[in-house]
């Protein structure tokens, strides 16, 4: 099996449209909260999102192709080609049939759905727009990827809800570790910021109804009462070691252990003992052949939702051990509300950039851990370490399970 490694990263968040403004926030603990500017929330319980902000396409990429994209799409197109300078991948020098993608998104675009449903509702079906569906369907972001770019080889989109962006990392991490690929582009997408979206997680009770920015995303706490909604996208460049190094790639990071597991449980709910999460970090662990003790961050899935906090931190403690208790584990979401099928994408940057820089951020916003949440969370102020290897967990609905475990890169045989 070959080694993968990371050689470009690409990140449109709430706090920041690249990777250097994405850490400068993360640094800074900058939360990416405010009203919902995307449609009028006055009959809504819920006021705040995570959105992103001053995002103009025709400044990234082509302005007709731009056109012809939804949101997610759009903001995967832009985090990808941010990857793919910052890895200097030069597709005139490369077999197009060797460089791939996988890219996921949760939902695709629902506001597609929602423009055109208007007219259907107006008894005009004859004006539904002749690109709604090939706009609208999520393995648009990894179809306009490989088409903008001139990737022509394997174009996946794993869709796992809010686990799609590290099912798609790590899937693409098995395509080079087999010799399916050279190259691949991975991560995750979404744009879906609106009404039917808003008030479905609402109705779920997923949603925080908070309107206090600085208390509205605050994993792990005891008045924690949902998620804040984000949008973006995550894109890594994969590479098998030797292709990188033949090319003279600069090397940020390996990914050396993927764990996928289902709970087999509940539609929305994780397994209340953890289980299931448990599995996907202790196969992630054995792949990368380390122990508990070897990690030395965790970023969580960290929702803010009661059931997700408590039960992963079960997981991890199932998981690791007497270990769980001397790592830090933090949530990202603290900062930029949850991504949903680009979360896992922006967390495992989050994890690179962690590794490269020895620094490790605070739960933002915890103030008083709820009772079963008695890990280190890191509250108030970030810690400044090495750290050689880090592991991120995501849970999707529907009892979707993905770890990636990730380390500084050390030279060696390919």
């Amino acid at each position: 099996m070959r080694r993968v490694v990371i050689t470009g990263m690409g990140a449109i968040t709430p706090i920041g449209n690249s990777v250097q403004e994405f850490w400068q926030g993360i640094c800074e603990n900058k939360i990416g909260f405010g009203p919902i500017t995307q449609f009028d929330t006055t009959d809504y319980k819920v006021k705040l999102a995570a959105e992103v902000k001053d995002f103009v396409p025709k400044d990234i990429m082509d302005f007709k192709a731009s056109k012809r994209m939804e949101r997610f799409t759009q903001f995967a197109v832009a985090a990808s080609k941010e990857a793919m300078e910052d890895a200097g991948l030069d597709m005139t020098k490369e077999d197009p049939y060797r460089v791939g993608v996988s890219i996921g998104s949760g939902v695709g675009s629902l506001q597609a759905v929602e423009r055109e449903m208007k007219k259907i509702e107006a008894g005009k079906p004859g004006r539904v727009s002749p690109l709604f569906v090939p706009m609208m369907i999520s393995n648009m972001a990894s179809g306009n990827v490989s088409i903008y770019f001139g990737l022509k080889g394997k174009s996946i989109n794993v869709v796992t809800a809010c686990a799609t962006g590290t099912h798609s990392i790590g899937e693409a991490y098995r395509s080079i570790q087999c010799g399916d690929a050279d190259v691949m582009l991975a991560g995750g997408t979404e744009g879906s910021i609106c009404p039917v979206a808003v008030a479905g997680f609402t109705s779920l009770t997923a949603l925080t109804t908070a309107t206090d920015p600085t208390r509205a995303s605050i994993p792990f706490d005891k008045d924690r009462s949902g998620f804040v909604m984000g949008e973006g996208s995550g894109i890594l460049v994969l590479e098998s070691l030797e292709h990188a190094q033949a090319r003279g790639a600069h090397i940020l990071a390996e990914i050396v252990g993927y764990g996928a597991t289902s709970d087999a449980y509940h539609i929305t709910s994780p397994a209340e003992d953890g289980d299931g999460a448990a599995m996907a970090m202790k196969l992630a662990m054995k792949e990368a052949g380390m122990t508990p003790e070897d990690i030395d961050y965790i970023n969580a899935h960290g929702t803010g939702t009661h059931h997700n906090d408590l039960f992963e931190t079960r997981a991890i403690k199932s998981a690791l051990g007497e270990a769980a208790y001397h790592v830090p584990v933090t949530s990202t979401k603290s900062m930029v509300g949850h991504l949903l099928g680009a979360a896992g994408a922006v967390e495992l940057i989050t994890c690179v950039k962690s590794i490269e820089e020895g620094y490790i951020h605070p739960t933002v916003g915890l103030e008083t851990p709820d009772e079963g949440c008695d890990l280190n969370y890191v509250p108030g102020e970030g810690v400044h370490r090495p750290i050689r290897t880090a592991m991120s967990n995501s849970l999707g609905f529907g009892g979707h399970n993905a770890t990636l475990v990730v380390k500084k890169f050390e030279a060696g045989e390919a």
